[in-house]
């Protein structure tokens, strides 16, 4: 078949635009076979929900063996921890402390980072270990497929799909606006005004897209190359936040932290689920490990060190900002430039546009690197068209999978900022990170050929009443945080689930390199701290989520489906027919060791 036939693949170069190139699986091969393969919907879709689960040797070998040519192993743990800093410290945290001090927390917006801080740090741990034990490109999405199957990686691998083209192209136009505020002009005035256009879409932007463009090609012509840059634009960063942080706490006034809480304990959870997604770049770190030297030793390192000292500058820039001015008086647009220009350091606001230009610099940069992996891996796995898992064998890097989502990003950017979408960013930033937490509860206590059926039963039943008691918890939160009887009842209960796991399954795996400390309650925790924080953020969220979600649903049962369901059952036919050759051949030495005697 058109999948197997690798040679003939590398023969036609790197540069492919064939159908078959795009659909080779035979579900794809006519109308005809097309219609026979929705017919059959039903059929696969539970052969996949069923037998959908991958392996750790499957990610490692025959999946990467479809990008044709390896990337290269060239990052270190110095390299991940400055690729850290440079995909989280961007322009989040001149916008959002400002909003949120405002609007919801007031001065313990400081609190609300250490909250959404400590909530990221243990899906940190959980991606390290994941990381470590299946090192390759497709992050959350191969560590999914590994442990909850083809569907559920898929919903996480969509979602986080559309979170980094809406995610990227804000940035992009943030980029735009701190520019334009650098040369002292209203914040639209580098973008092209088309009144004739729907409002929400009549400032286009192509400086976003130039941008956007520009560290793409940077992120395809060397990975190495990119840390480097990274690396100095990143040093640069972090001066320019010292020396606010240091000209901030010249003028505190300690008068201002008072009250500190003004709207509440519910205004800083609610505060948390916002800023959560200024921490949530830590993925595309893990998407790195197939570039990364030593993994078990690296990984870790990074991931763990940098977010370590991203939420310690999180929260002294928090602290800087509501020292400067009572919480009344923040300007929920641009709050340190008005802060200094009130405290008559007026030129501060371009030392502050120079450190937001510089910071979303390296957030493009990073994403464009970790995001084009992510959708390497997806490709290998053919639910998007598998040209675009195809790794370039000169510069080592995924160019076409870096087109693809620069192509999507850049258009988002030009076109519209898409506000409306804008709450979804931590919605799935947050449903992935539970899913994945999940993920490793599974892969402790799950072994597929090890743990009994009735084991398996169990583990499952214990997992809902973990999730289930943890949504209870937010949804108790939501509605009347001050009563204290629904926390009396399901607390108590995710606790039992918890220690249920612990002390009634066996565990079928332990890692072998680096693992997650306090298994289960730390993952169990995390559960209940996303779901807990996606609780906060509203109604509307929901909605546009679940619609979001359906739409992507549509894509997988009309193309994604047919495709992995073709690829996997050919695996099980190459499987079966190298067995048969395997057995021949033994069959046809024993017979000569017969003549021969």
């Amino acid at each position: 078949g058109a999948p197997r036939d690798k040679p003939a693949a590398a023969a036609r170069g790197y540069w492919r635009w064939r159908k078959d190139d795009f659909f080779p699986e035979p579900s794809f091969a006519s109308w005809g076979a097309y219609r026979g393969a929705l017919a059959a919907t039903p059929a696969r879709l539970r052969d996949r929900l069923l037998a959908g689960r991958s392996t750790d040797a499957a990610e490692l070998g025959a999946m990467r063996r479809r990008s044709e040519n390896e990337m290269r192993r060239c990052l270190t743990w110095w390299d991940l921890t400055w690729l850290g800093f440079g995909c989280h410290l961007g322009a989040g945290i001149f916008v959002l402390t400002g909003q949120e001090a405002r609007d919801h927390a007031g001065p313990a917006v400081v609190l609300s980072y250490v909250v959404a801080g400590l909530s990221a740090m243990l899906s940190v741990l959980i991606y390290a270990e994941f990381a470590v034990e299946i090192p390759v490109a497709g992050g959350s999405f191969a560590y999914l497929r590994v442990e909850l199957g083809d569907v559920a990686a898929f919903v996480a691998a969509a979602n986080l799909i559309l979170e980094t083209v809406i995610g990227t192209a804000a940035v992009a136009r943030a980029w735009t606006s701190y520019l334009a505020s650098l040369v002292n002009r209203p914040v639209s005035a580098l973008r092209v005004h088309v009144p004739s256009f729907g409002e929400g879409y009549d400032e286009l932007d192509p400086i976003a897209s130039a941008v956007i463009l520009a560290t793409a090609i940077m992120a395809m012509l060397s990975t190495k190359g990119s840390s480097r840059f990274n690396w100095v634009a990143s040093t640069v960063h972090l001066l320019v936040l010292a020396f606010i942080i240091v000209a901030g706490f010249v003028h505190a006034k300690p008068c201002n932290l008072t009250p500190f809480v003004p709207y509440g304990v519910p205004g800083v959870f609610r505060s948390a689920a916002v800023v959560y997604f200024a921490y949530s770049g830590f993925d595309s770190i893990a998407n790195m490990a197939e570039e990364t030297k030593n993994p078990s030793r690296d990984i870790p390192l990074g991931l763990i060190g940098s977010m370590s000292v991203i939420t310690a500058i999180y929260c002294t820039m928090a602290l800087t900002l509501t020292m400067m001015q009572p919480y009344t008086a923040i300007d929920r647009s641009a709050a340190y430039s008005v802060a200094f220009a009130a405290v008559g350091m007026r030129w501060m606001q371009y030392v502050v546009a120079v450190g937001a230009l510089k910071g979303m610099t390296t957030v493009l940069l990073v994403g464009a690197l970790g995001n084009a992996r992510y959708a390497t891996h997806i490709a290998r796995s053919h639910i998007i068209p598998p040209v675009f898992a195809l790794v370039h064998p000169k510069t080592g890097t995924p160019i076409h999978a870096t087109a693809l989502i620069t192509g999507a990003s850049a258009c988002v950017a030009f076109l519209s900022s898409l506000d409306v979408l804008a709450s979804l960013l931590s919605i799935s930033t947050l449903f992935i990170f539970v899913m994945i937490a999940t993920a490793l509860l599974v892969r402790r206590y799950h072994a597929r050929g090890v743990t009994s059926r009735a084991h398996g039963r169990l583990l499952a039943a214990l997992v809902l009443a973990i999730v289930g008691s943890s949504a209870g918890i937010a949804a108790c939160w939501g509605s009347a945080p001050e009563r204290w009887t629904g926390y009396a009842a399901l607390v108590p209960v995710w606790a039992a689930a918890t220690l249920g796991v612990q002390l009634l399954l066996p565990v079928a795996r332990v890692p072998t390199k680096w693992g997650v400390p306090l298994v289960p309650w730390l993952p169990s925790l995390s559960i209940a701290t996303n779901i807990f924080l996606m609780g906060s953020l509203g109604a509307s969220a929901f909605v546009r989520f679940g619609v979001c979600t359906a739409v992507m649903l549509l894509y997988y049962v009309l193309v994604g489906l047919h495709a992995t369901y073709d690829v996997a059952h050919e695996e099980v036919d190459d499987a079966a027919a190298d067995e048969k050759a395997a057995a021949a051949t033994d069959v046809e030495k024993s017979g000569a060791g017969d003549a021969g005697r």
